[in-house]
């Protein structure tokens, strides 16, 4: 066990359903790793579609307000309590949090610790942290989509959209990306066909591209366009949910666009068509979680070594020191940006 060293961490606190500007700065001393824990010191975090929702209450399962968000984390581990490997000191590594890694300073669990490879850059790594587990998964678990297929990413210019785009070329499957037309290049370079998604006519564009339909679609809208999405699919071919940002700016319950979503995927499973839909949830089976957490640190170490070999490209959007945490929420929230808006610790 490595010296209990006193730290005071500064954190962004979302106060409760506030403007981005609404964030708060505040430090406080951080006691000394317990048992199983390190003390992790922050390299990079991100501003995630999560924590977008989270500011105005809409995420499903979010904490209580006040709390400090951050939905993940690469950081160095500066002490280690009880039970832990000294040898981790000093050493990078990446973690997903849900809440929390909006901290100059953070304590984990040593169990959630992926290690990051040599040599790659803090922000490069946080891009693919959290998005990168959510791409490889839908993909490669959920839609298990074979070389040779077509597959729809909606907002492929996005934290996720980019690396599933990426992972899809990767893997031998043509990518077809909606995107706004000034990201459109961006969206040639990731390997996929772009698609306007202001368009009106965007779904039966895709099927002139794709007329015998697509073996998966990723949606992270959902609301109205989702029986769209539905649509496309070919006979065995798999609808793949992971959001509601259509219904993100609307007033009411954080979770019946979630329950009117798990019920429409049910009808649509049990009518006979030959088709599946599923909602991907990052945290499903974490009651079995030493399974959860191998199985996380499996992909996510299978993409930190596609990033490190040059197959995945992350899209970094920014970089902003950490307490001026407001207006890389804002940045990320203006839709104007490709890839993620990164938090690094500043001056």
């Amino acid at each position: 066990m490595s010296t209990p060293v006193a730290i005071r961490a500064t954190e962004i606190v979302l106060p409760g359903a506030v403007e981005p500007s609404g964030l708060e700065v505040r430090t406080r001393d951080l006691p000394a790793p317990d048992k199983g824990q390190v003390l992790l010191r922050m390299d990079a975090t991100g501003v995630s579609f999560a924590e977008q929702q989270m500011r105005r209450g809409k995420y499903y399962d979010q904490p209580a307000f006040p709390f400090v968000p951050g939905y993940d984390v690469v950081g160095t581990v500066t002490a280690t309590g009880p039970g832990v490997d000294a040898e981790l000191t000093g050493r990078r590594f990446a973690a997903v949090t849900k809440v929390g890694a909006w901290a100059s300073h953070l304590l984990i669990d040593a169990a959630e610790l992926t290690p990051v490879p040599d040599g790659m850059d803090a922000a490069t790594a946080e891009t693919v942290v959290v998005n990168g587990i959510t791409a490889w998964q839908m993909l490669h678990r959920m839609a298990k989509v074979r070389a040779g297929g077509t597959v729809v990413v909606l907002g492929a210019n996005g934290g996720v959209g980019s690396i599933l785009a990426q992972l899809a070329r990767h893997a031998g499957i043509t990518v077809i990306g909606t995107a706004s037309a000034r990201h459109h290049a961006s969206v040639r370079e990731l390997g996929a066909i772009p698609v306007d998604y202001h368009d009106p006519d965007m779904y039966d564009q895709i099927r002139e591209i794709a007329p015998d339909g697509v073996d998966a679609v990723f949606d992270h809208v959902g609301g109205p366009g989702l029986a769209q999405s539905w649509r496309l699919l070919r006979r065995g071919g798999t609808l793949v949910s992971y959001g509601t940002a259509a219904t993100k700016n609307e007033e009411g319950s954080s979770q019946l666009p979630v329950l009117k979503l798990f019920a429409q995927l049910v009808a649509w499973n049990s009518t006979p068509n030959g088709r599946s839909a599923h909602f991907y949830n990052f945290w499903a089976g974490r009651r079995r979680r030493t399974e959860w957490q191998r199985r996380l640190t499996q992909d996510l170490t299978e993409v930190l070594r596609l990033v490190a070999n040059g197959v995945l490209t992350p899209q970094i959007a920014a970089q902003i020191p950490l307490r001026d945490a407001a207006s890389a929420l804002a940045l990320a929230e203006s839709r104007t940006v490709i890839g993620k808006v990164i938090l690094v610790p500043g001056a």
